[in-house]
């Protein structure tokens, strides 16, 4: 299949194949309709003007989605999102079971959605061994096919980190507002935890000492395959950054979600 390139405005229809020789899309657009939404994998991509009426969708699989990325990587979803046009805006949604890391360090976790912005954008789908780049860009004013064997392989759940119970609802206390996906999210203190859980748990004896031994003993527990987790490998002033880099962990191995708010009475 030849894919088509760009000669003028007029010959780009509402959804186009973009080659693979394309090049990064930092380098400049043709000319385009304003909010022409474009994203772009390793081995092509497509764009997609704003009045298409067509979900992006991006994964692992050729067969599957319009956009591959991380092809040979059976961490990443077969469909692991889609870009939509709601109103006046384009919106990324993260169907698969990887988060997606937007610029910020801001991590789209499984089920959630964010709006785009009239720029490049680029995204990161984190994988166990690597980041998966998918470009995207809105503008403003080809993989082989896979073998019917690689095509059919279900997609692999990362490595979790065990808990206990008690430790995680103590982290998914402690992590509430990043699976919340608050802007900026920070973890909570010793003393907001305890006396949350002391409230969910009126029988059990939560104080702050409790609750920072848990996450201690976690951390310790982890720190000889994850770095970041002891004092000592933090340069001063180390605040919130132990507790921050244990919970980026959690979320990116998926050992805690958005489904683990119910421990706290919520219901994603």
């Amino acid at each position: 299949m030849t894919l088509p390139t760009y000669r003028s405005s007029k010959s780009l229809s509402k959804v186009t194949l973009l080659p693979k020789e394309t090049g990064s899309l930092t380098h400049g657009l043709p000319p385009v309709p304003p909010d022409t939404l474009f994203v772009l994998g390793v081995n092509g991509g497509m764009s997609v003007a704003p009045d298409a009426g067509f979900p992006l969708i991006f994964g692992r699989s050729d067969r599957d989605a319009h956009v591959c990325v991380g092809a040979n990587d059976p961490h990443v979803s077969r469909r692991h999102g889609y870009i939509t046009r709601q109103g006046t805006r384009w919106v990324l949604k993260n169907i698969g079971k990887l988060p997606i890391r937007l610029p910020g360090s801001r991590l789209l976790l499984s089920g959630d959605r964010a709006e785009l912005p009239v720029a490049y954008t680029p995204l990161f789908i984190v994988s166990p061994q690597q980041e998966h780049l998918l470009e995207v860009r809105v503008a403003t004013g080809a993989h082989p096919p896979a073998s019917e064997d690689e095509r059919e392989v279900e997609t692999r759940d990362r490595g979790v980190w065990p808990l206990t119970p008690v430790e995680r609802l103590v982290l998914v206390c402690l992590a509430q507002r990043y699976l919340r996906n608050e802007p900026y999210p920070q973890p909570l203190t010793w003393e907001q935890v305890a006396r949350e859980l002391s409230e969910l748990r009126p029988m059990e004896r939560w104080t702050w000492r409790r609750v920072a031994h848990i996450v201690a003993k976690v951390r310790r527990r982890l720190s000889p395959m994850v770095p970041g987790l002891l004092e000592e490998e933090i340069p001063p002033p180390v605040g919130n950054t132990l507790n921050h880099n244990l919970i980026m962990e959690m979320l990116i191995t998926t050992t805690i979600g958005k489904g683990d708010l119910k421990l706290l009475g919520e219901w994603p």
